[in-house]
């Protein structure tokens, strides 16, 4: 008996090894797109399971809010299921204020600040991931790439922080604090991940914006990115001006329920675009960022449009968009 428990002790430490071996040959890009990959498959998964759990487990602000009380028949059935129960338990703990929002900005800001030193005086671990990552690629992002793609992600992490701070009204709203660190991750990844398919470059150049020609999709990639930066800047001053819990109907809200939402999508497939390798159309790590921005917010939206029909009437939102249009 000891021998066989011995025997099964040694074939999982074994087991161990050969995965922290693996893990240790994959590239900080890999560990990125698993990140987004991931975390993009979770949501999914939330959305679909009973609306019961899945309201639980993804409404936050107003809608979990208002929620509650126009669903209260629902919700107290629901109580009665073991599972829905246990649910209820465990996102009522640790519920922290919705205007921790701002955290996820300063993150951003703060690591757009730390890699830009990092990139200005060679710091050792800038030097250590992009080393890492370019033992890996073939092909790489130019230093007007990386230089362009950095500054673009600090400009919408200054603008979001501007916006919380002096633009959006203040809200007493909770949110399950398992939100605020996928935040917190989502916005630490993507700070690496905007540079990290340009390890080649930053290893190899002076790291100073070389005087040459942008090829298309990277003017292409800055010009959607301004579009899509403007505009979302006007639909959050649009929405902080309206009356409390009323329906968003002008400019694109005529159109789309979240048009904000399909601002942020824009956003981050522009920087795919401006970030893209020698020879590709997209970056690959970014790109999966966008698949975890339109999962997520996509989900959002959906449930914005259900409470929409809640509360306002199906003939209020008939006809408009959650957040693609023509698509969802």
């Amino acid at each position: 008996m000891a021998t066989s428990r011995e025997g099964r002790l040694l074939g999982f430490r074994m087991e161990a090894s050969k995965f922290l071996a693996y893990a240790a040959e994959l590239s900080p890009a890999t560990y990125c797109q698993l990140f987004y990959v991931l975390a993009a498959a979770t949501v999914l998964l939330i959305a679909a399971t009973p609306e019961s759990i899945q309201d639980l487990l993804t409404q936050y602000g107003a809608r979990s809010s208002v929620a509650g009380t126009l669903n209260e028949k629902k919700g107290r059935q629901a109580s009665n299921r073991p599972l829905t129960g246990v649910v209820s338990r465990v996102t009522s703990v640790g519920k922290v204020p919705h205007s921790w929002f701002s955290h996820f900005y300063i993150v951003s800001l703060s690591c757009s600040a730390f890699w830009a030193i990092q990139f200005l005086r060679h710091g050792t671990i800038l030097e250590f991931v992009a080393g890492k990552q370019a033992s890996s690629q073939e092909t790489s992002m130019t230093i007007n790439q990386v230089i362009l793609a950095w500054f673009l992600m600090s400009l919408q992490g200054a603008r979001r922080l501007y916006e919380y701070v002096a633009v959006m009204r203040p809200s007493s709203s909770k949110m399950w604090f398992i939100h605020w660190l996928l935040g917190i991750a989502f916005y630490f990844c993507t700070n690496i991940s905007i540079w990290i398919e340009g390890s080649n470059s930053i290893q190899s150049s002076s790291r100073s914006f070389e005087a040459e020609a942008l090829p298309f999709n990277v003017v292409f990639g800055v010009l959607m990115f301004l579009a899509s930066w403007f505009m979302q800047y006007r639909c959050h001053s649009y929405l902080s001006q309206l009356k409390k819990y009323s329906l968003p109907d002008e400019g694109l809200f005529r159109y789309l329920v979240c048009p904000h939402y399909t601002c942020e999508c824009a956003l981050y497939l522009s920087l795919a675009l401006v970030a893209a390798p020698k020879g590709q159309l997209y970056n690959r790590t970014l790109i999966c960022a966008v698949l975890f921005v339109a999962v997520n917010l996509g989900v959002t939206a959906n449930g914005t449009k259900k409470w929409y029909n809640e509360k306002f009437g199906h003939e209020q939102v008939q006809g408009k968009w959650r957040m693609i249009p023509r698509v969802f």
